[in-house]
Parts: C-alpha cells; sequence; structure tokens
C-alpha cells in the first residue's frame, strides 16, 4: 500500500511539474520604459503569452544598444536562461548577440529589424546558434504609403509648379529607419513634383524633431508636406509649426508611423493627414511563432524563416477612433499552426484587432 501511495505522489508530482514549467521567453525591447509604441508592443506581447500560457519577461534598454547587450549576456550565459529571446536588431547589435548565443541553448528569435544582407553572409560563423528565424513588417511599404497618401490627400499640383518636402527620419542605423527611407525615394521617384529640400535624423525623439522643425521651417516657408518616420518627431514637428502661426493639416500637412494616443488623436483632431500604424503587433504574433516552435512545429513550413508580414495599413478616423478603445482581446491560440494543414498560413494583421 506504502508503494502505492509512494508512485501516486511521484506521479502527481511529475504531472504538476510538467504543467507548472511554461516556456520562458525573454524579449530585450530597445525602447525605453516610458516610449508609448515600445510599452504598447510589450503589452500586446504579454496578452499573446499570457493567452498562450508562455512566461515571458521584458526588459528595457532605455534607448541604450550597449544595455541591451548586457541583458542579452545575462540572459544567454547566467543561471536562469530561458529558452527564447527575442531581440530587435536595432543598430546592427544582432551579430554580438548571436556570437554571445553559441552553444548556451537558448532559441533566439528576431523582430522589428531583420538582419541585413551583410550580416546574413556572416551567418557561417553562428551555425550552433539556434536562430529559429525573424518576424518584421513591411517598413519600404510604409514609408513609401505615407507620401503617396500625402500627396493625393494634397490633390493636383498645377503643371510648372512643385511642393516643398521635409523628411524625419530615425536613427541612422537602424534598419527600420532605412527602409522607410527607401520607400520614401521611391514615393518622390513617381512624383517628380515634390521637392525633398532636406531629410534629417530625428532619432525618433519629439524634442529633437521639434528642434530640428522649428529651424527647417524657417529655412524653408513654403513646406508644404511632412513625412516623419514614427509619431513622437511628427508631434515634435507639428509643435514647431504651430509655434511658427501656422496650422498643421492646413498650412502643411503631416504624416507619420505608429499608433500612440497622441498620433490618434491628431488624426482625429485633423492635424495629421496620414496615418501609418500596425507594427506594434509584431511581439504578439512572434509569441505565436515560439508557441508552435515549442510545441514542435517546423514554422518554417508555414510561410518560412524569414517573415515580412504587410502589417502596415493607412488608419482612418473610424479606425483610429477604434485603436483609441481598449485593446480588443485576441484568441491567440486560434492562430496556432498545431493541427493546421500544409498549405495553412499564419493570418497576421492589424485587422484581427479591428473587427
Amino acid at each position: 500500500m506504502l508503494k502505492v501511495l509512494i508512485a501516486c505522489v511521484w506521479l502527481l508530482g511529475s504531472a504538476y511539474g510538467a504543467m507548472a514549467h511554461a516556456t520562458s521567453v525573454v524579449f530585450l525591447n530597445p525602447g525605453t520604459s516610458t516610449e508609448t509604441f515600445w510599452v504598447t508592443y510589450a503589452q500586446f506581447m504579454q496578452a499573446a503569452a499570457k493567452d498562450l500560457g508562455l512566461d515571458l519577461r521584458v526588459r528595457y534598454s532605455e534607448r541604450n544598444p550597449d544595455t541591451t547587450v548586457a541583458h542579452a549576456r545575462e540572459a544567454l550565459q547566467g543561471e536562469n536562461r530561458p529558452d527564447y529571446l527575442v531581440f530587435v536588431n536595432e543598430q546592427y547589435i544582432a551579430p554580438q548577440i548571436l556570437r554571445m548565443a553559441l552553444g548556451c541553448g537558448v532559441k533566439l528569435l528576431i523582430v522589428n529589424n531583420a538582419l541585413t544582407a551583410a550580416q546574413l553572409q556572416m551567418l557561417d560563423m553562428h551555425k550552433d546558434a539556434q536562430w529559429i528565424g525573424s518576424l518584421v513588417a513591411d517598413d519600404e511599404q510604409a514609408g513609401y504609403l505615407m507620401l503617396t497618401d500625402l500627396l493625393r490627400s494634397h490633390g493636383p499640383v498645377a503643371p510648372g509648379e512643385s511642393l516643398d518636402l521635409l523628411a524625419f527620419s530615425g536613427v541612422k542605423n537602424t534598419p527600420a529607419a532605412q527602409r522607410r527611407e527607401q520607400g520614401l525615394r521611391r514615393a518622390l521617384a513617381e512624383h517628380p513634383q515634390v521637392r525633398l529640400r532636406q531629410l534629417v535624423y530625428g532619432e525618433w525623439s519629439r524634442q529633437r524633431a521639434f528642434e530640428q522643425a522649428t529651424q527647417l521651417f524657417k529655412r524653408y516657408p513654403q513646406t508644404a508636406l511632412v513625412w516623419s518616420a514614427n509619431d513622437e518627431m511628427a508631434l515634435g514637428a507639428m509643435q514647431a509649426l504651430q509655434d511658427s502661426g501656422r496650422v498643421p493639416g492646413k498650412d502643411a500637412l503631416f504624416s507619420a508611423v505608429n499608433s500612440s494616443p497622441g498620433i490618434l488623436q491628431a488624426r482625429l483632431d485633423g492635424r495629421l493627414t496620414t496615418l501609418v500604424a500596425g507594427h506594434f503587433t509584431l511581439g504578439g504574433w512572434a509569441m505565436v511563432l515560439i508557441n508552435d516552435d515549442a510545441k514542435g512545429v517546423d514554422i518554417a513550413a508555414y510561410g518560412g524563416r524569414d517573415r515580412q508580414q504587410a502589417l502596415f495599413q493607412l488608419i482612418d478616423a473610424r479606425q483610429a477612433q477604434r485603436l483609441l478603445g481598449p485593446m480588443p482581446p485576441v484568441d491567440f491560440r486560434a492562430l496556432s499552426a498545431v493541427g493546421k494543414p500544409p498549405s495553412y498560413r499564419y493570418p497576421f494583421s492589424l485587422q484581427l484587432l479591428l473587427r
């Protein structure tokens, strides 16, 4: 009888231990802990992790790549290693993290800024790293959509006339900023009536863009269009225009990327003409991929190892109002490829939140 009791206790303990061990994930968040975009990004990740039963920890670098590398070293070489490490190739830090990951047993997933072509050529030295892939949005399309929609909103330009454009990009050595610039350049090539007066690097900062725009609006008083690679820089440039006595949305048309409350309200107020959003969902979709990989699914078979999702879309006033409200629940478990046919493709889209 005693042997039977011991066996039952052992079986119950084993079952409890199996249930208690959730797949652990650390996300190296490159933003600040007060930065609306990256906080919202992490919140969506946490919602996904909770739904999927994953144990997610978020570490903020406060916009310091050295801090990101230090957090990576702790996760990959410390005593409490996670099952997965999710990180952003912000300021090209991916090779350092890949080197640290050699032989550590932690699987890696890159989001938002994927490896560059040059970095991909270096991957042979990291063949032992358990890199399961990357998940990014089409940043080039975001940059293109912003300018083309600004021009649609402005209306036709008389023959022989032109429109002056100012552009505010992010951190220069960040793939997302570079890709958005490429989209801007593609749109400019299609619309020769637009003159790009100057492109500056606002480093994603509202204050820096405000200071730059204050000088640029004086230098180029005929500016009709303002392209900004994120919301904070757009808000800073709008404030500079207002301080000069002019009206955003009337005297100059503005565009932006992201979906912070401030920029959504600007879209509703008409101060912002063009808004593109959707990529704050990337972290949540990454949790779906990690959940499936942990369950033995070959995620590469359902759309490839390196994924570029068409997540960006133009946000109209109705959608801006929807995004200003509470974040709607998403059934992340229903998105899993577990039990799905080979033809299944992950339906990652902002529309899942706008229904």
